[in-house]
């Protein structure tokens, strides 16, 4: 990802986003590049590039930021089944 202009890892981040309907983390992840970096370059950096896009991956992050606590719910409950079971 060294070798490409910030706009265009924007964009990159940004299809990858709406086409997996990937979370900021997995994306992070996925890049190789910090949570904070995908953020700043999915919210601020691609608004100027392309606010279209912007505005199609916000509504992504949007959905993945109220699902975040039925996420956090069911790896708790997972985690719990498991101790129970080794237990």
């Amino acid at each position: 990802m060294r070798n490409i202009s910030i706009e265009e890892r924007a964009k990159k981040l940004a299809h990858y986003i709406i086409e997996t309907k990937d979370t900021v983390r997995g994306a992070a992840k996925k890049f190789g590049i910090s949570k904070s970096t995908v953020h700043k370059d999915v919210s601020e950096r691609l608004m100027k590039v392309n606010p279209g896009l912007a505005k199609e991956v916000r509504v992504i992050l949007d959905e993945n930021k109220a699902e975040r606590h039925i996420r956090g719910g069911m790896a708790t409950k997972l985690k719990y089944s498991h101790k129970e079971k080794a237990g």
